[in-house]
């Protein structure tokens, strides 16, 4: 067995490649430890509650609910909206799992999904050179480009999953080019397994569901494309159960389906009509938003700008590879990959926000870096290319704080987490009996109110400091005034001397803790019922 193993060593030059690999993987921590120093801190010195981002407070709460007690014993969700089952809010709780495996094995505080993202994706760049022994040449090239994706940077200093779609795209695309290199039944199916999987955290990562399912059909014929039907059954049945039975209503729909809807209602013209229309009007936006990214750094055009010139590279350097019909294999997982970019593109327009959709083309990009890196190119002008328009867009470009700038610990911010965590340990009773999940154990976190300055937003961070097991629902300030009287949820944050603190101190509400920016309230008990839509 140690012979065998020698020989493969030996002769397969795996010393070497584990030197690439290991490399490789110091990129993601440096590259963290660099963001942080240029922003004058260091990576101990993050600190979640410092964020602009908000959607990280409902997955960072959400992982310590179902580290601590398996679900969270309150519901997330919007305007006291909530899953048919337990308490999970819009997104899957799949597109988490890696935090919750580390919190169940290490622990969870505010650090622990950003150490967990330097390691994902520290593991994901091992396995990728691991996977698929590149060159030299085409090792530096990946290692370039990545140090100037600088969304790399930024999104592990965070409690955004991103990363963890980064990392499962980066893995998939290294195991889909191991396998065209030697084919096996298992790398396949191992290749199904984690399309299945990123599916379920993300819908439009279906998309990937189709390289196996064409590796398959090429293999096995009709049998192959039963089989890929099948899978592709399957994992559209579990997302659907787990958006209809684990996910809570969000304010909007998360997609827009209007462009379907028309076939329905008005025919294939009406609907071919309408949808050409949506397409026009929206890619005029897309555009506007792109050149201001290119001008101004707005942080969503400047990932349109990104995403396109990757297309562009992409593309171009694919007809090339065609012409001298070389290495199948990996064309086909190039061509792949122009596909999902132009699907992706096209599902944008159709179906979400442009400033809101943006961030999902980061993924694509992210997995584009590596295969672009492989392509066999005898200059390095595509890669120049690239590198300039990172270094242009996310570098020289990323200008907007709420967008770019690292979260950094202040001694005003830690005294205020510290003092409302004290708050809420001596005044919140989170229940444990009945029916649980339940809104006994909901706090109400009133997106905006208006005071004397004029409208605001409430200080949402400081709901960090909420206990474990605690849900949040984020509601707007028009819903509670409209429903004061009628609120599921115990508790309510709102902003401190603005409309909404008056009428709740008006309505009798007993005030639990206050400073200078919120103010969070008990509401009344009467024998009155609360709603149950």
């Amino acid at each position: 067995m140690m012979s065998k193993f020698k020989e493969w060593w030996i002769r397969d030059k795996r010393y070497v490649t584990l030197i690439k690999a290991a490399l490789l993987a110091l990129l993601p921590l440096l590259c963290a430890m660099a963001r942080c120093a240029v922003q004058g801190g260091s990576i101990g010195q993050v600190y979640l509650p410092g964020s602009q981002w908000n959607d990280e407070l409902f997955y960072y709460k959400q992982v310590e609910g179902i580290i601590t007690y398996g679900y969270p014993q309150g519901f997330f969700g919007f305007n006291e909206s909530h899953a048919l089952k337990l308490s999970f809010a819009a997104w899957s709780p799949v597109l988490v799992f890696p935090w919750v495996l580390w919190g169940l094995m290490l622990g969870w505080n505010l650090m622990s999904p950003v150490i967990c993202n330097i390691v994902l994706l520290t593991l994901a760049c091992f396995f990728f050179v691991w996977l698929v022994k590149p060159t030299w040449k085409q090792l530096g090239i990946m290692a370039l480009l990545f140090c100037l994706y600088t969304p790399f940077s930024r999104y592990m200093l965070s409690a955004m999953p991103e990363i963890i779609c980064f990392s499962m795209l980066i893995l998939f695309y290294g195991a889909a080019v191991n396998y065209v290199e030697r084919e096996r039944g298992y790398k396949l199916a191992l290749l199904f397994v984690m399309a299945g999987v990123m599916t379920l955290m993300r819908p439009y990562l279906l998309l990937f569901l189709l390289l196996p399912g064409y590796f398959w059909v090429r293999k096995r014929g009709w049998k192959g494309a039963a089989g890929s039907a099948a899978v592709t059954a399957a994992v559209l049945v579990i997302y659907w159960s787990i958006k209809h039975y684990l996910g809570a209503e969000y304010f909007a729909p998360l997609f827009f389906t209007d462009w379907v809807e028309a076939f329905f209602q008005g025919g294939l013209l009406e609907g071919l009509r309408f949808t050409l229309g949506k397409l026009y009007y929206m890619g005029k936006s897309f555009g506007a938003y792109t050149l201001q990214g290119i001008r101004g750094g707005m942080a969503s055009g400047a990932y349109f700008a990104g995403y396109l010139a990757m297309l562009g590279v992409l593309t171009a350097q694919s007809i090339k590879d065609w012409k001298r019909k070389e290495n199948k294999g990996r064309l086909a997982i190039q061509l792949h990959m122009i596909f999902s970019f132009v699907a992706m593109l096209f599902a944008l327009l159709l179906m979400y926000k442009l400033t809101e959709g943006s961030k999902h083309l980061l993924t694509f990009m992210a997995a584009g870096i590596f295969i672009l890196a492989l392509m066999d190119t005898r200059y390095y002008k595509k890669a120049v290319f690239m590198g300039a328009v990172f270094a242009y867009l996310y570098i020289y470009m990323a200008v907007d704080p709420m967008d770019y700038q690292v979260p950094f610990t202040t001694q005003e911010r830690v005294e205020q987490v510290k003092a409302w965590e004290e708050i809420f340990r001596e005044e919140l009773e989170l229940s444990l009996e009945g029916g649980i999940p339940c809104f006994e154990n909901v706090v109400i976190w009133v997106f905006s109110d208006t005071d004397s300055t004029g409208a605001r937003n409430t200080d949402w961070q400081l709901l960090y400091a909420l206990p474990e097991g605690f849900g949040i629902s984020c509601c707007m300030p028009d819903y509670i005034k409209e429903n004061l009287d009628m609120l599921q949820s115990r508790y309510l944050a709102v902003l401190s001397g603005g409309e909404i603190d008056a009428m709740c101190a008006e309505a009798g509400y007993r005030e639990i803790g206050r400073d200078a920016s919120l103010v969070v309230y008990e509401r009344i008990r009467s024998s009155q019922q609360p709603r149950t839509d």
